[in-house]
């Protein structure tokens, strides 16, 4: 069995479908990425897998239990088996990075002081960001506060961890940074990754499977190999990252009305 599956799931914000009727199973260790144009339900698809958003239609399940049917309660306890990367890092700038990483485990556990303390200092040293817990998220770089981030989102030990756009706003050898971290901790931790991202080299390094979201449905699910063979245009051309004809013949046409609503009027001259 998946641990984790999406059966016929639509979702809808008023006339804009953003999932239509999608199947997704995910297994256990599996390194998933989803790719696709801005829009198309990317950050939606992981809402629906922790319950933070309920499908209007299908049905989404985790380890055998039906994550859309359960009570609050039981989501919480759920949403305990994620660890969350989010696209800016969400740190709390009042805290420093021991205290951040600290939240939430005295929010869900009940572990002593000497463990909390052991326990940020571990998940410290395996984002290589050893003796930090001092300093405070204005005094980080941007791969820094990815990298806290990361240790905060791993320091209950999570099944599955979910990364929203990880490698946003960092030069590539800080995404390059992140993109091992990821690979590790899958390795290390045995988790379950599904990471969004438009980063096709992040893609590249991270991936067992690729999916692509197109208007509501995937339209492409296989590796990495696959994905830079494939003959599907819409997938070739975001792989290749070029604009289609469609879309340069706009520009054309765009650049075209400008040029003439630029020239000057020329007036006669009256006698």
């Amino acid at each position: 069995m998946a641990l984790i599956e999406l059966k016929q799931v639509s979702k809808a914000f008023g006339p804009l479908v953003v999932l239509d009727k999608l199947d997704l199973a995910i297994e256990a260790g599996q390194s998933l990425v989803v790719i696709g144009a801005s829009g198309t339900g990317k950050s939606v698809l992981l809402k629906h897998i922790v319950g933070l958003l309920k499908p209007d239609s299908g049905a989404v399940w985790f380890d055998g239990r039906r994550v859309d049917e359960l009570p609050d309660r039981e989501l919480m306890d759920l949403r305990q088996r994620f660890g969350f990367l989010f696209q800016m890092g969400a740190l709390f700038d009042s805290l420093n990075v021991g205290e951040n990483l600290a939240f939430p485990i005295t929010e869900h556990t009940r572990k002593s002081p000497a463990e909390v303390r052991r326990i940020i200092a571990e998940k410290l040293e395996m984002v290589g960001l050893p003796h930090f817990e001092k300093k405070m998220p204005a005094q980080l770089s941007g791969g820094q506060r990815k990298r806290v981030a990361l240790a905060r989102a791993i320091t209950l030990d999570p099944e599955v961890i979910l990364y929203d756009e990880p490698t946003t706003g960092l030069d590539p050898v800080r995404s390059d940074v992140i993109n091992q971290l990821i690979v590790k901790l899958k390795r290390e931790l045995k988790v379950t990754s599904i990471t969004v991202t438009h980063d096709m080299a992040s893609a590249f390094k991270v991936a067992d499977r690729i999916v692509m979201l197109h208007e509501g449905k995937l339209i492409f699910d296989g590796t990495p190999a696959e994905i830079q063979r494939t003959d599907i245009p819409i997938v070739h051309q975001f792989v290749a990252g070029e604009a289609s004809q469609k879309e340069i013949e706009a520009l054309d046409e765009a650049e075209a009305v400008k040029a003439a609503d630029d020239v000057p009027e020329v007036r006669g001259s009256a006698e």
